[in-house]
C-alpha cells in the first residue's frame, strides 16, 4: 500500500478526470468534424475518433481503478484483485498506438504500395514495443526492468527512421504547408512518445526509496503518462484534423464554417 498524501492523492484523481474528459471531447470533435473534409480523408479521422475513444474508455477504468484501490489515501498498486491496474494502460496502448500511426498514413492519401508497405512494417513494431514493455512495467526488479526497456526501445527507434526517412520522402508530393505540418506532427510523436520511457524509468532513478519517496514516484509516473496520453491522443489527432483540413482545400474543397 502506498500512502498518498492529500495533494497526491487530489493530483492523480484530478488528472485521471482530465485525461477521461479530454478524451471523450476529441472524440466528439472528430466525428463532427467529418463533414468538413473530403471523403477520402475521412478515414484518419474515424481512426482519430476510434483512438479517443479507446483511451476514454480505458480512463474511466483507470478512474475507477483508482478509485476501488483507494482506502483513506492509502492506494494497493500491484496484479491482486483491488490493486491500481496498471494493465490498462498497456492495453489501451497496444490498440491505440498502431492506429495513431496507421492515421497519419491514411491523411497522406499515399499510393496503395506505399501506404501498404508502411503498415505492414509499423502496425507489428508499435505492438512489439508496447508487449516488450509491459513486463517491465509490472515488475519491482530494477535489472528486469532496465532489459524490457531497452528491447521497447528497439522497435521504438525502428518506428522512428520509418517515419523520418522513408515517410519524409513521400513529403515532396504534398500540397503547400502539409509537409511542414506533417514534420511538426512526427516531432510531436517523438516528445510526447520522449515522456513514456522517462515515466517508465521514474522508479529506477531512486535507490531504495522511503515510502513517502515510492508513492511520490508513482504519483509523477501516473501523472507523467497521463499528460503524454493527451499530447499524443487529442493534440496528435487535431493536427491530424488540420492536415485533413489543408489537403482538402488544396483538393478543391469550399471551406466551411
Amino acid at each position: 500500500m502506498l500512502q498518498l498524501t492529500n495533494g497526491q492523492w487530489s493530483s492523480l484523481y484530478n488528472i485521471f478526470s482530465f485525461g477521461l474528459i479530454s478524451m471523450l471531447a476529441c472524440t466528439v470533435f472528430t466525428l463532427v468534424g467529418q463533414s468538413r473534409v473530403l471523403p477520402k480523408y475521412r478515414s484518419a479521422l474515424v481512426m482519430s475518433s476510434m483512438v479517443t475513444f479507446i483511451a476514454g474508455y480505458h480512463y474511466f477504468r483507470i478512474f475507477n481503478s483508482f478509485n476501488e484501490s483507494s482506502m483513506k489515501q492509502a492506494v494497493s498498486v500491484g496484479t491482486s484483485q483491488g490493486s491500481f491496474n496498471e494493465a490498462y494502460r498497456y492495453v489501451d496502448w497496444i490498440l491505440t498506438v498502431p492506429l495513431l500511426l496507421v492515421e497519419v498514413i491514411a491523411v497522406l492519401g499515399l499510393a496503395k504500395a506505399a501506404s501498404s508497405s508502411l503498415i505492414n512494417r509499423l502496425v507489428p513494431a508499435s505492438a512489439a514495443m508496447i508487449i516488450l514493455g509491459y513486463p517491465g512495467e509490472i515488475s519491482s526488479v530494477n535489472s528486469t526492468k532496465i532489459l524490457f526497456g531497452v528491447l521497447s526501445t528497439i522497435p521504438f527507434l525502428y518506428i522512428l527512421y520509418v517515419l523520418f526517412v522513408e515517410l519524409g520522402n513521400s513529403l515532396d508530393r504534398q500540397p503547400e504547408g502539409v509537409a511542414a505540418t506533417v514534420g511538426r506532427l512526427r516531432l510531436l510523436l517523438i516528445a510526447t512518445w520522449g515522456v513514456y520511457p522517462i515515466s517508465y524509468l521514474i522508479p529506477i532513478l531512486v535507490k531504495n526509496p522511503t515510502a513517502n519517496q515510492m508513492a511520490s514516484l508513482f504519483t509523477d509516473r501516473q501523472i507523467g503518462y497521463t499528460i503524454a496520453d493527451v499530447a499524443a491522443k487529442c493534440v496528435f489527432g487535431l493536427t491530424i484534423f488540420k492536415i485533413a483540413r489543408m489537403k482538402s482545400a488544396a483538393e478543391g474543397m469550399a471551406d466551411s464554417h
